[in-house]
């Protein structure tokens, strides 16, 4: 029988997110995370009422990371500079799209709690948007971006490159560096 112990905010969230990525949403369970850590069910209950509770507060913790790495775009000088942050920190958290698409299955009205951690998370959202929106800005004011293009169309598009299966098993490096050619440069040869 698994028996009681501690363990970290930081073991209980990489252990949440492993298990969230290989089993969703709904395969995801107090059981599955208790076994995982080596822990009984009652351990996890006692700091937490339900699943919800733990995935939202996992996903704050998981947003606050990467957009305190995102604020960090704001230190770099030059639109093409801050783009290959850009792409590189999009990579570096690869598995962040993923999440927050298990997430949008958290229903809002479990309980205060997880209503409270649902909108503090669109209110992250809304902060990255913000820093994003400004890098934009900057891409437009440099002469970097085409004028014609939605903001959230150039946007979506950098953050969906992620989700682009490797198929084929290109290194990984590599992969990286033809998105950000085709991304910054088309996939057209210049004539």
């Amino acid at each position: 029988m698994a028996r009681d112990r501690k363990f970290t905010d930081e073991e209980l969230f990489h252990a949440t997110k492993l298990l969230l990525l290989q089993h969703g949403y709904e395969g995801f369970t107090f059981s599955i995370l208790a076994d995982h850590l080596e822990v009984s069910r009652g351990t996890l209950y006692k700091y937490y009422v339900n699943k919800e509770e733990l995935i939202t507060d996992y996903m704050l913790f998981e947003m606050n990371l990467f957009l305190g790495d995102l604020r960090g775009i704001h230190a770099i000088d030059g639109f093409e500079a801050k783009f290959d942050f850009l792409i590189s920190l999009i990579f570096q958290n690869a598995t962040i799209h993923q999440i927050i698409e298990i997430v949008q299955h958290v229903p809002r009205n479990v309980n205060d709690k997880v209503r409270d951690n649902r909108e503090k998370l669109d209110e992250l959202h809304m902060d990255m948007y913000h820093n994003l929106q400004e890098f934009i800005l900057i891409g437009r004011k440099e002469q970097k971006l085409k004028d014609d293009l939605p903001d959230g169309l150039l946007l979506g598009i950098i953050f969906q490159s992620i989700a682009i299966p490797n198929h084929f098993g290109v290194p990984h490096k590599e992969w990286v560096k033809s998105i950000k050619e085709i991304l910054g440069h088309g996939m057209f040869k210049r004539s």
